[in-house]
């Protein structure tokens, strides 16, 4: 099997269990509690790497994987539907897509809301109002709620790169200087 179709079918497993997930919430009414929960699921995933090699580690027994992800669960203080999914992951083996889940009912719930989460490197950090007046710019282009997911990356020079779903814009300073070498090398 090769990479591609490994990340493919986890997508795919992923994607199923965020689709009942949400649906059911979405049915009681609970979206606001969901995101938020897989906001912090999210959070934890990325902060705790012990979370990381239980989900990934074949060492770990189903039980030892269905008990650590009650207790998490329970700590979390997760929703019941959340709760029994992650249970129902754990008991059939499948708990290495939760980084998959997580950003499969992410989207789910940013489609819902009719949001879009848009993608903003910069030189450095940009300040809150500035971060509000991107916010206000791409709401207006774009239609739709902004959430901003910000990050520096100083090699950058100057400026930004903004990406908006298969749109992006660089208005970057290395950008342009690596634009104004090609031109230089055309020339000369």
């Amino acid at each position: 099997m090769t990479v591609a179709n490994s990340v493919s079918m986890s997508q795919s497993i992923a994607g199923r269990y965020a689709q009942a997930v949400f649906d059911i919430t979405k049915e009681d009414g609970g979206l606001d509690a969901l995101a938020q929960q897989t906001a912090d699921l999210d959070s934890a995933l990325k902060d705790s790497a012990d979370l990381r090699d239980l989900i990934a580690s074949p060492i770990y027994s189903r039980d030892q994987q269905s008990r650590a992800i009650a207790a998490l669960a329970a700590k979390m203080n997760l929703s019941p539907v959340l709760s029994n999914t992650l249970q129902l992951m754990a008991k059939n083996r499948r708990l290495f897509v939760l980084p998959q889940l997580t950003a499969r009912l992410a989207d789910l719930i940013a489609v819902e809301r009719g949001e879009v989460t848009v993608d903003v490197t910069s030189a450095i950090a940009l300040t809150d109002a500035q971060q509000e007046r991107l916010k206000a710019t791409l709401a207006e282009k774009s239609g739709k709620k902004v959430k901003l997911n910000t990050r520096v990356d100083e090699t950058l020079i100057g400026g930004m790169i903004v990406k908006l779903g298969s749109k992006m814009i660089d208005s970057s300073v290395r950008s342009k200087l690596a634009s104004l070498q090609n031109v230089m090398k055309e020339v000369g």
